[in-house]
């Protein structure tokens, strides 16, 4: 079942690719955006992890953000290192947490990423050097990403359209800022 606004976030805990065990919980008092993206290699995942590692600082550190990977941890390692984030960047191998957040997976929004948003993945690959080198992970998993009070609730559950949807950053900054939408 899809997590919705009021929901609590509830117990979450993976591997980083620091190799720690991250739990959510250490976060508490922290406003978060948990992001669940697809495979580590997927160009329009991490052109989203580049965008928020670049501007991470206009969040005024009153927000973190969690990155969660469909991926081997190995795998995730790999891909993640160079983007050098503030922020973790975890792992989950089992798929135990998509499927407690409902992600979906859809071939259409697939496809449909493909071609509605070509510039964005030709500037990923050929600009960013984010090549899809490893598919190790689902490639039809759909992003979601939810942005989380200090208590653990979810304010606003955004279950993307097709690979390449995610949140405004702007809406981001605005709930780490505590701004009205």
């Amino acid at each position: 079942m899809r997590r919705k606004p009021g929901d609590s976030v509830g117990p979450l805990r993976l591997r980083s690719i620091e190799g720690a065990l991250f739990d959510l919980d250490v976060l508490r008092g922290t406003r978060v955006l948990l992001a669940f993206f697809r495979f580590a290699a997927c160009p329009f995942c991490n052109l989203r992890v580049h965008e928020l590692v670049s501007r991470f600082d206009e969040l005024g550190g009153r927000l973190t953000v969690v990155a969660i990977f469909d991926s081997p941890l190995d795998n995730l390692r790999h891909q993640a290192d160079r983007h050098r984030a503030p922020f973790p960047i975890l792992a989950d191998e089992t798929n135990a947490y998509y499927r407690a957040f409902a992600i979906e997976r859809s071939i259409v929004g697939m496809f449909k990423a493909a071609f509605l948003r070509f510039p964005s993945v030709l500037r990923a690959m050929l600009l960013k050097g984010f090549l899809p080198s490893s598919f190790q992970g689902r490639l039809t998993t759909l992003p979601a990403e939810f942005l989380v009070d200090e208590q653990g609730v979810i304010r606003e559950a955004y279950y993307g359209k097709d690979i390449g949807d995610h949140l405004p950053f702007e809406q981001v900054k605005a709930f780490a800022l505590g701004e009205a939408r």
